[in-house]
């Protein structure tokens, strides 16, 4: 393990912290979202075609496993850079706590300082958070970075598939168990119905207008859904 991310044994274990959850929940309500919208867009628009049942629902498998793939990559590489920066910067503390501690006191007591703590105050504060845990109180204050709430790329890219997934199956099921002559509302109206769902739940996350939320992911997958089918009716060629 690298030294830098070695914490101290006599301090207790680390808490998650609820803007990290928040953060977690939300991106599965997007990865779920982009799961809703691109496969049952894919899936409308060669309905739109003229396209047999077996071909829409060949058409939606191969949209969720391309998009969950292609999520969980694009997820692992952002997460992984973000992770080497921050790694970076652990280690970019640690090398200027051990060559001048006094002068890293000092440093974060003016930090403090121009956060509107008087210069006494600020000093105190300094003094007793690097008894605590130097590190520590220097990668909040200047990075609100936690060392032991690192982001794991191999989670992040798991978790962005899943939602994907998750979401990519909504339409999926609703042609699977629907006749075929009835294609492709029961898409639309699986999608309709789940865009809402997710609207509502990203607007209690984000403690904002649950209409507004909602209008606005329905807007988006309801304009795709009618794009898609169009282009599927002006290329008019069906794939069975």
């Amino acid at each position: 393990m690298d030294p830098a991310l070695q914490r101290r044994p006599d301090l207790p274990p680390p808490v998650e912290s609820m803007t990290s959850k928040l953060n977690w929940l939300r991106a599965g309500v997007l990865g779920a979202n982009d799961g809703i919208v691109s496969t049952s867009a894919l899936m409308v628009g060669v309905a739109g075609a003229g396209t047999s049942l077996a071909g829409i629902l060949t058409a939606g498998v191969a949209a969720l496993v391309a998009g969950a793939f292609s999520m969980a990559v694009g997820e692992y590489v952002s997460v992984s850079s973000q992770r080497d920066s921050e790694r970076a910067a652990i280690r970019r503390e640690n090398a200027l706590l051990e060559a001048d501690p006094e002068g890293q006191v000092d440093q974060l007591a003016h930090m403090y300082e121009e956060r509107g703590l008087e210069p006494d105050t600020a000093h105190q504060v300094a003094v007793e958070l690097t008894r605590a845990d130097p590190l520590r109180a220097h990668l909040d204050v200047e990075y609100k970075l936690d060392p032991e709430d690192l982001n794991n790329p191999w989670s992040a890219a798991a978790a962005s598939a899943l939602s994907f997934s998750l979401g990519s199956l909504i339409p999926l099921l609703a042609a699977l168990l629907s006749p075929a002559a009835w294609m492709p509302w029961p898409i639309v109206i699986a999608t309709v119905v789940a865009l809402l769902l997710t609207g509502i739940v990203s607007a209690r996350i984000g403690a904002s207008s649950k209409r507004a939320a909602s209008l606005r992911v329905l807007v988006g997958g309801v304009v795709a859904l009618a794009a898609t089918y169009g282009i599927g009716l002006l290329m008019g060629t069906p794939v069975h």
